[in-house]
């Protein structure tokens, strides 16, 4: 089984649209069976909150569910309980490499780089839709899409 952790801040925009956006790949594909998808925050500021509403929002206009799931923050354990930690931007891949132990398991690296080696888009980092308007989070989305079709060609090719 390959288990997947996707970070961003504080759980509740983007790396909890990447864990439903995943979720609903693999749920459409049949592969639930061969992936566990989580998601989790550097920050404990919204630990046992709901996703944003508008990241809700979006995610249900396109037939993906995100009710499920509620903020935590990462647990040095992480590192050995997955297969990829998956960060969002910069910023949030220094703090899980910073905490990390030394010898985890986890390839931890950016989110966005899987779809960056297979010209799927050109940026690495998904930004941080939570003080902007709806355009933000339709931008996530995108970015998302983009770099869960390319992980999940990624996890199946290895």
């Amino acid at each position: 089984m390959i288990k997947i952790l996707f970070v961003c801040m504080g759980n509740i925009c983007r790396s909890p649209t990447a864990h439903g956006v995943m979720q609903h790949k693999i749920d459409q594909a049949n592969l639930c069976h061969r992936f566990e998808i989580d998601s989790a925050g550097t920050h404990a500021y919204h630990v046992g909150e709901k996703s944003d509403s508008r990241s809700r929002d979006k995610a249900a206009s396109m037939g993906i569910d995100m009710e499920f799931i509620r903020a935590r923050k990462i647990s040095i354990n992480d590192h050995d309980e997955f297969d990829y930690i998956l960060a969002m931007d910069h910023d949030n891949l220094e703090l899980i490499n910073y905490y990390a132990p030394e010898h985890g398991r986890a390839h931890v690296s950016l989110f966005l780089d899987f779809a960056v080696k297979q010209g799927l888009c050109d940026q690495n980092t998904v930004p941080d839709p939570y003080y902007g308007g709806a355009k933000g989070f339709d931008t996530v989305f995108e970015l998302v899409d983009a770099g869960c079709d390319a992980l999940l060609k990624h996890c199946l090719q290895t």
